[in-house]
């Protein structure tokens, strides 16, 4: 979504968007732990007969969060899942009306969905301090619950910096 021009300005939402990529980076080197604890544990269980439920857990947990807080920047960034046939081939203003009223008709009401629908999911968590349901696994899941609202507000604050950049780029007389 995107369509800004590479070193043009975010026109008041630079700041936005700089959270947005900061935490997406940030969340993404996760991504690197995760692997050498999938690792650790495969070696640990194949080869010494060893394993425990609380490891195998925190790479549940960091997935949930690379996957949660680092959607926005995915978004930012244009790297989601598309259909390119004919947006790749569009003009700049063209795919700008598109990431409009793709985020306006589809991401927001979905964003929306998802807080009301998860809402009392993740209190009910808070309210009872969830914790595993396995002996030995991670305790404070209803921490990790909380990404499930963390999503859509970031995607919420990604479809602020998607509409103002999209609505200047239409706004823009064509050169």
């Amino acid at each position: 979504m995107g369509v800004t021009t590479q070193g043009s300005p975010r026109h008041g939402v630079g700041w936005l968007a700089t959270f947005i990529a900061t935490v997406g980076k940030a969340v993404a080197w996760l991504t690197l732990l995760m692997v050498l604890l999938t690792f650790y544990t495969v070696v640990m269980r194949k080869g010494f007969n060893l394993g425990w439920i609380w490891l195998q857990d925190s790479v549940t947990y960091l997935h949930a969060v690379v996957f949660m807080l680092a959607a926005a920047w995915v978004v930012q960034a244009d790297e989601h899942v598309r259909v390119d046939i004919f947006y790749c081939d569009w003009s700049v203003k063209k795919k700008a009306l598109v990431n409009l009223l793709g985020t306006l008709l589809f991401l927001v009401p979905f964003c929306v969905f998802l807080i009301i629908v998860s809402w009392n999911y993740v209190s009910i968590s808070w309210a009872v301090h969830e914790g595993a349901r396995g002996a030995g696994g991670l305790p404070f899941v209803y921490v990790q619950k909380t990404l499930i609202l963390m999503l859509p507000v970031l995607l919420l604050l990604q479809a602020v910096v998607t509409v103002t950049e999209s609505v200047w780029t239409l706004r823009r007389p064509t050169t």
